[in-house]
């Protein structure tokens, strides 16, 4: 063993005393025919010069230790001994070699006519997918031209919101609306997903929108009882839906409003939205909340009068037979009027229905006319003859005065006297009343009044069904409302 050095000059000589002895040691092997192997991997901190003899001989080995800057020298003897290797043993690995070989080729033969499989499969899938892309989007195109009309009242639905809420005054709302009545809006240039962020965004958009498209028609605003599909008693209720949708065709804006039944098939409203504030209307010597919602039902704008304080009124398992029908439409008529006064709307036309809304006729004149109403007319239509009597002081309830009414140039029943008569008030205050018959020319017990009235009358189908009855009926209300129009 040498002791450590102590500084520079030590480890020096020490060091070229080491490479001294490493030649001896190659010399002395060379000499004897043993193979040097030096291995120079490390070992912890050290490395190892090995002598091996192949013939199981012991030999020395020399270890050269480095740790922190201290070196050591250890002496080792191993013994090591060479394996041998067969001719026999070599050509068995070469084969096994080969037959693996051939192995992996026919491995890589699968893999690849896998690979070339679901490669082909993918390009299908991706022109099948390419295929319904342009599929999809030559529905979602088609589906907008036809729900072109919904979108439009979706637009004139949030009109009416903003009015009720506050965020538009009277008078801008009729300026947008007239407009949109004049203009139809493209709504394909409208941006969608405005829709979505509430009347603020929507009001910032609309009154930068363009309008185009010059719209021919006329405003008509049905205050009525039924409509298909959301509520359905009799004929009523498809000949509203056929009537405003064939109207809308021929470029006439048209919408509908309904009392919120209880059994309303609300599933057939189109974005049905609650306007956040309430509009209140007159009954029975107060103001009372109604709660307004809106939707598009067919293309056709939709607004449902809910009240608050009445609510039974409407939450019944049936719309008709009830011993209160009288306050129930009186309530709804009235909440109507003060609803479209409110929002601002100025339609052409008021087109009420049957005994139940005709008393609009008598509380528009009376009442309304004034409150931006002056251009409005009235049109009744009859399909059934009830002729909704009650008694004079009902009248009331809704805000009209029976003294003013109850004669026989107005409401008094040409057979009760001591009744009113709601159809006739609706035959009398209408600017034309159209008979839904086809073998009736009047109203019984309406004589009368009706010989009094009779260049108000205007008969058609009593039916939609039939195309021809559909194109004859259309007409005839177009003419209805042109001429009163003009009055």
């Amino acid at each position: 063993f040498w002791s450590f050095p102590a500084n520079l000059a030590e480890v020096t000589k020490f060091r070229r005393q080491r490479f001294e002895l490493c030649q001896m040691m190659q010399a002395a092997a060379a000499a004897s025919n043993v193979p040097v192997i030096w291995n120079l991997s490390l070992r912890g901190s050290s490395s190892k010069v090995h002598i091996l003899n192949p013939k199981n001989q012991k030999c020395h080995a020399l270890h050269c230790l480095r740790s922190e800057g201290h070196e050591d020298l250890e002496n080792s003897q191993e013994n090591i001994g060479l394996p041998s290797v067969t001719k026999e043993a070599k050509q068995k690995d070469i084969w096994n070699l080969f037959r693996e070989a051939q192995q992996n080729i026919l491995f890589l033969n699968k893999q690849r006519v896998a690979a070339v499989e679901e490669l082909e499969k993918l390009k299908k899938e991706k022109y099948e997918l390419l295929e319904r892309i342009n599929q999809l989007e030559e529905e979602s195109q088609i589906v907008i031209k036809k729900d072109k009309s919904s979108l439009l009242w979706e637009l004139l639905l949030h009109i009416d919101a903003m009015v009720i809420n506050g965020l538009m005054n009277i008078e801008e709302a009729s300026s947008m609306r007239k407009l949109i009545k004049e203009h139809e809006v493209n709504i394909s240039e409208f941006p969608l997903d405005v829709l979505q962020q509430g009347d603020a965004k929507i009001l910032a958009e609309l009154r930068r929108f363009p309008h185009k498209i010059k719209r021919n028609g006329l405003h008509v605003i049905h205050i009525c009882t039924e409509m298909a599909p959301l509520v359905s008693v009799g004929p009523l209720a498809s000949y509203i839906t056929g009537l405003a949708s064939a109207l809308q065709g021929k470029g006439y804006l048209v919408e509908v409003i309904l009392p919120k039944y209880s059994t309303l098939d609300l599933d057939e409203i189109e974005g049905l939205r609650e306007i956040e504030a309430d509009a209140y209307s007159y009954f029975n010597g107060q103001l009372h909340a109604n709660r307004i919602w809106n939707g598009v039902v067919s293309g056709i704008g939709v607004t449902l009068i809910q009240p608050l304080y009445y609510s039974s009124m409407f939450s019944r398992d049936k719309v008709y037979g009830y011993t209160d029908d009288f306050d129930r439409f009186a309530y709804f008529s009235r909440a109507s009027l003060d609803y479209i006064a409110k929002s601002g709307k100025q339609p052409d036309v008021l087109h009420i229905h049957n005994w139940q809304t005709a008393i609009v006729g008598p509380l528009f004149w009376d009442v309304f006319v004034n409150q931006g109403l002056e251009g409005t007319r009235i049109l009744l239509t009859c399909q059934d003859f009830d002729k909704g009597l009650a008694p004079p002081e009902k009248l009331e309830l809704c805000g009209l005065d029976p003294a003013e009414l109850h004669r026989l140039d107005r409401l008094q029943d040409n057979k009760n006297p001591h009744f009113v008569n709601i159809l006739k008030g609706g035959v009398v205050y209408s600017n034309k009343v159209v008979i839904m018959s086809s073998s009736r020319s009047s109203i019984p017990g309406l004589e009368p009044t009706l010989a009094i009235h009779k260049d108000k009358l205007v008969l058609s189908p009593f039916g939609l069904e039939n195309p021809m009855e559909k194109d004859l009926c259309c007409d005839l209300h177009v003419s209805a409302y042109t001429s009163i129009k003009n009055l």
